[in-house]
């Protein structure tokens, strides 16, 4: 009779103790974990099919080295659920992404096993580079490892670091999770066996031995030897590019294949410090039908059933601003053949799946690669063409340089569809789009504009399209109040905004997002409220008028105060002194953490109660 066996994973509190397993105990783990990962975060939402992709790598990287002495820097970290389970927070899981909770990404601040904090892609290799060159000037021997995504590796930055990283003898050890490459089992097997081969302390000494003695004795040979190894590596494995930059190249192997993944590693870990590289092949969403099968849909995902094939259908609803973008970008390419769309790998994030099926020659997906994204928008721009750049508040950040020399330094008309604009609740800090006002209305030739609802969306997204020069339609995550949208589009007048009531005393200047909490407080308040809808150019006319005609002005927007909207406002009265009192709400001088969108509303004053505390304690202290 077969002795049942044991669970494994609930004795894992740190890595410490998966080291003490048996390494035939691997296996049991990775089932043991995997389980786990599906249970918690169907029950908690999260990023899924990343994780159930990399268990079996997570566990063979805790497993042969010395974390956290050694460093491992995960890349943007959707993949890092496996880590984070193993290295202390199995039983805090159920909270991630939760006010309080689990952090969605890696975070210094949560765990000293999350050795660098990320959240935007392509930063691993530079940022683990840094603590390998640390780690030689301090004379230690640890170990630095950069796990990083095939998407991860279309971003510029991850080569920067590896041109870098190849002229240096940093003890750095590179994986790549390539979870998009399907491999042939006999291409696999010969590629496995030669990573064992070529991973090992034989083959390397072979080779740095016969390469110190042909050089010196008959240099011909050695060039003819180098070449010939080069040729039949090239043949059996993708890894003549990164042999180019210096780094000594091994797979693609089994990243599923626990034996081979500790067997490589540990070779890797006992060669001479250097440049390493190892390609690991996974399938993302393993172990999960529904995941493998669909790993798009699985990436990101709220509650579900596990018991179900598919996740739960979303009830008939208001369109989110995401489709209403999408939706426009439609119907504006039928209207215009010279709107092009461009997103940096967010398809389907940013609305643009429809257009892609509909206008696929206009369709530009450029990867994870935003400051490639805005220049090459720029020179479609130049040619006469009018491109439309969907993407994230806060990855524009990314192409900033991009922005200000290749697009707005020279007025080309290029529109930017800024989604996930203010908080976004479960992301966190990351993701938040905190800051566009502030980056943006500092730019000469720049229109900024903020709807207030799903209908002024679509037709600013129009006047951004139609106007000759660089613009800007920033809207949050979700879904607005709920107006009703026009398919007929018209233009607005750039720069006039919209009073919403008229009242007294008070007048309440809001943007965006702020708009519709404004009215619920304006009405308690008798206020005036005013839909500002441009950041830049300001409705000077209006601001000024209802300056000299209230004994007070509050501006309300979702985005930090300094160099803010808000900051618009008090430039232009100062510049024409006139003097009133003033309040400036937005977001706080400090990163705001997760939870959800309604709790870091609160957090910054910025829901109903908060706006109504705050301008009701302004007003008490007005004279008369």
């Amino acid at each position: 009779m077969t002795e049942p066996t044991l669970p494994l994973l609930h004795g894992i509190d740190s890595p410490a103790a998966l080291r003490q397993l048996n390494q035939n105990q691997l296996p049991q783990l990775a089932q043991e974990l995997r389980e786990f990962l599906l249970d918690s975060v169907s029950q908690s939402g999260g990023h899924l099919s990343a994780g159930l992709g990399t268990v079996e790598l997570t566990i063979a990287l805790h497993y042969v080295f010395d974390t956290p002495e050694d460093r491992l820097v995960w890349d943007v970290g959707h993949q890092a659920y496996p880590h984070k389970i193993l290295t202390g927070r199995r039983d805090r899981m159920m909270t991630i992404r939760k006010k309080g909770g689990v952090s969605a990404f890696p975070s210094r601040d949560e765990s000293v096993y999350d050795t660098f904090g990320v959240g935007h892609s392509s930063t691993s290799i530079g940022a683990a580079l840094g603590m390998a060159i640390a780690s030689a000037l301090d004379k230690s021997k640890r170990h630095a490892v950069a796990i990083i995504g095939d998407g991860g590796m279309t971003g510029g930055m991850a080569f920067e670091a590896m041109n870098h990283a190849g002229a240096l003898d940093a003890n750095l050890l590179v994986v790549l999770n390539d979870n998009e490459m399907s491999i042939s089992p006999n291409v696999g097997a010969l590629s496995n066996y030669l990573a064992r081969v070529l991973s090992s302390k034989f083959y390397s000494s072979m080779r740095e031995g016969s390469k110190h003695i042909l050089s010196r004795s008959m240099p011909g040979v050695w060039e003819l030897a180098r070449r010939a190894e080069e040729h039949v590596k090239g043949m059996v494995a993708p890894g003549t590019l990164f042999e180019e930059l210096g780094f000594n190249y091994i797979g693609p192997i089994d990243g599923h294949d626990l034996d081979l993944l500790i067997d490589t590693l540990r070779n890797l870990r006992e060669l001479p410090p250097g440049p390493r590289f190892l390609h690991v092949v996974t399938k993302k969403g393993k172990g999960y039908l529904p995941a493998e099968q669909d790993p798009v849909a699985y990436h990101g995902v709220g509650t579900f059933d596990l018991s179900k094939d598919h996740l739960p259908k979303a009830k008939p609803s208001s369109p989110t601003y995401t489709e209403v973008f999408g939706q426009w970008l439609c119907d504006m390419a039928v209207l215009d053949d010279k709107l092009l769309g461009i997103t940096p790998a967010m398809r389907e994030g940013s609305g643009l799946y429809n257009f892609s099926q509909q206008f696929p020659e206009r369709y530009f997906d450029v990867g994870i690669a935003e400051q490639h994204a805005v220049t090459l928008a720029a020179g479609q721009a130049c040619e006469g063409f009018h491109p439309v750049v969907a993407i994230y508040s806060t990855f524009l950040q990314r192409g900033y340089d991009q922005l200000i020399h290749d697009v707005v330094l020279q007025n080309l008309s290029v529109l930017f569809a800024l989604d996930r604009a203010g908080l976004v609740g479960p992301d966190g800090p990351t993701h938040a789009g905190s800051f566009d006002y502030s980056y943006l209305r500092c730019l000469p030739n720049m229109v900024i504009m903020a709807p207030a609802d799903e209908n002024e969306c679509r037709q600013m997204l129009y006047t951004g399209f139609k106007y000759q020069g660089p613009a800007s339609v920033r809207y949050p995550r979700g879904k607005g109040p709920g107006a009703e949208i026009n398919e007929q589009m018209s233009e607005i007048e750039i720069g006039k905004a919209e009073i919403k009531r008229r009242g007294s005393r008070i007048a309440l200047l809001a943007f965006g997002s702020m708009v519709a909490p404004a009215l619920h407080i304006g009405e308690k308040l008798d206020a005036t409220v005013v839909n500002m809808r441009f950041v830049k150019p300001l409705d000077e006319t209006l601001v000024l008028e209802l300056a000299r005609s209230h004994d007070a002005i509050v501006t309300v927007e979702e985005n930090v105060i300094p160099g803010g909207a808000g900051a618009a406002v008090n430039e232009l009265l100062i510049a024409r002194r006139i003097m009133l009192p003033l309040l400036n709400l937005g977001l706080p001088d400090f990163f705001v953490e997760q939870g959800s969108r309604e709790e870091c509303l609160a957090v910054c004053g910025l829901d109903h109660d908060g706006l109504l505390k705050s301008v009701t304690q302004f007003l008490a202290t007005l004279p008369g």
